[in-house]
């Protein structure tokens, strides 16, 4: 049996780790590489490292963030924002990561994605998918469209089209976020991450909208992702990985060890 993750996303702005919904009213709750460490301590089984900001404000990633983070964690973990080039993605793999998340680059520059792969290969290129809901407009029959910049420009793209010429195009993981869902705490869009992951041949990562243990089993099962990624269970609540996977193996649901 396919065994579930859990991973804690991270977004990155100023150097610091914030939380906020639906991509606006940010706070900040911590150092990045401080809360990697103890998060890696508490049993998380990946992460995900977003500068938030990068991309709009047209700047690199932090580096040294990125090299700080693999020092003190001996899990994978992703980073995003602010990625413009292969020699981009390059220097964040040599920093440490085990993948990058191309987003915005990639909407804008689909051949990124398959310079990616056949650079570093597909299971290091993860797609970030940013879906904003568009219900009843028949331009996008999976009832979501995709945007870019951290949600401030719609691009006209369906959903799930764009999830599969990812796919195609050789990315190797899909991260799925809902930005009506997003810091929300009502559960993810399971119909969005049911319909792309029945679409696509490589694993699917929900994001947005976890309030409870509940919300990662139904996105988990009902939403068929193959792994959950959370925010503020662990930055608000401080719940800690392990206990939501042990309440997740309690509740039927195959979570890694």
């Amino acid at each position: 049996m396919l065994l579930k993750r859990l991973i804690i996303c991270l977004d990155i702005r100023d150097g610091k780790v914030t939380k906020g919904v639906r991509f606006i009213d940010n706070r900040e709750v911590g150092d990045p590489v401080e809360l990697a460490r103890r998060y890696y301590e508490e049993g998380v089984d990946e992460m995900v490292f977003y500068d938030i900001a990068a991309s709009a404000e047209g700047r690199p990633i932090d580096i040294e963030m990125v090299r700080g983070v693999a020092r003190q964690i001996f899990i994978p973990f992703t980073v995003g924002g602010g990625l413009g080039s292969l020699a981009d993605m390059r220097r964040v793999l040599l920093a440490g990561a085990e993948k990058v998340s191309l987003n915005s680059l990639a909407v804008r520059d689909p051949g990124i994605i398959r310079q990616g792969a056949r650079e570093f290969g597909g299971q290091c290129v993860v797609l970030g998918l940013d879906a904003k809901r568009r219900d009843g407009d028949p331009r996008f029959p999976s009832g979501c469209e995709v945007v870019i910049r951290g949600g401030r420009t719609p691009m006209g793209l369906d959903v799930v089209e764009w999830a599969k010429r990812a796919a195609d195009l050789g990315a190797g993981e899909i991260c799925l976020n809902s930005i009506d869902a997003d810091g929300a705490r009502d559960g993810y869009d399971l119909d969005i991450t049911r319909r792309v992951a029945e679409a696509v041949p490589v694993p699917v990562v929900a994001s947005g909208g976890a309030g409870k243990v509940g919300h990662l089993r139904d996105v988990l099962t009902l939403g068929g992702a193959d792994a959950a990624l959370i925010a503020s269970l662990a930055h608000i609540d401080g719940r800690t990985s392990r206990d939501i996977k042990r309440e997740l193996r309690e509740l039927g649901v195959p979570m890694r060890q």
